[in-house]
């Protein structure tokens, strides 16, 4: 969705700083443009993640629409604010008027790049770690397991074609167009890499399969631990909760812990978590292990 330019303003704007005239639409057609661009971005990430980030992607590519759209009506007003000196000319040029227009456009351009983040958040969709917890943590895995294992055997099916016939000419539903491209690109490769899919990139997708397998192990002994009553270990001045519903291990305390406590537990990678009041870490053998091992237990 496009949001609205005023084309008035950025006429106003242009003719402060230029004596060429402004062409009807520009500010809107370059506004389109780079929604264009962030809305092919987008449908290039729902091809590589699950269906279930598909809406998440597009409230990024609406927000992204909005925010530029306000911030070039802006920019557009702070630049129709005050006229160029080449434009109207050194005699009684107003300077502090001058001064406070620069100023906003600094400030403006620090928006324009926080803007731009959200297309860094785009691409960072559904590729990060899936967290165990979620309501959706084993759909979420399992189709990344499946979408690996479709780009691998894919990987391999190009390589076989390639070698048998040192083209890709006759590829199932790939164009002789789009073979010539890869072909042309195979030969302009290094040595190492004179493949559709070299196998580092080979070996890089079996490691993410590798990777995502154990994560669905990892969510099967979450689930077991859950399916448990709860367990409490008491020591003299508080209580260790295996919390496995948040899948964190928490020591709660009677009195705030000392100083040198306090450095010992952040050294094991327990942290202090306000809305819990307890001092945690996610659940696992190590971390069990070293809350012990701070405290003195067994």
């Amino acid at each position: 969705m496009y949001y609205p330019i005023d084309e008035n303003i950025a006429r106003l704007s242009h003719q402060m700083t230029s004596m060429r005239d402004y062409k009807t639409g520009s500010a809107t057609a370059g506004y389109q443009a780079a929604v264009d661009e962030a809305a092919a971005l987008v449908e290039q990430q729902k091809q590589k993640v699950s269906p279930f980030y598909h809406n998440k992607l597009d409230g990024l590519l609406d927000r992204y629409a909005r925010l530029l759209a306000e911030w070039t009506n802006d920019y557009n007003r702070n630049g129709a604010s005050c006229p160029s000196v080449l434009v109207c000319g050194p005699a009684n040029f107003p300077t502090k008027k001058k001064n406070r227009q620069n100023a906003r456009e600094d400030a403006l351009w620090k928006e324009y790049e926080e803007i731009k983040g959200i297309l860094s958040k785009i691409k960072n969709i559904g590729t990060g770690p899936i967290d165990l917890t979620g309501p959706h943590a084993r759909e979420l895995i399992t189709n990344r397991v499946q979408r690996l294992q479709t780009r691998l055997d894919r990987g391999k099916a190009l390589n076989a074609h390639y070698r048998k016939h040192k083209t890709m000419k006759g590829f199932p539903d790939m164009s002789d167009e789009d073979a010539a491209e890869m072909d042309e690109a195979i030969r302009s490769a290094p040595p190492f890499a004179q493949a559709p899919c070299p196998d580092f990139q080979l070996a890089s997708l079996r490691n993410k399969i590798k990777t995502a397998k154990k994560r669905l192990e990892e969510l099967d002994k979450l689930e077991a631990q859950q399916a448990q009553p709860a367990v409490e270990e008491v020591f003299e001045g508080g209580q260790i909760i295996h919390n496995a519903e948040e899948n964190r291990l928490q020591i709660l305390f009677d009195e705030v812990p000392d100083e040198d406590t306090r450095a010992s537990l952040k050294s094991h990678g327990f942290r202090w978590s306000p809305r819990n009041k307890a001092w945690q870490r996610q659940l696992t053998q190590n971390a069990i292990y070293d809350a012990r091992r701070v405290l003195g237990i067994g």
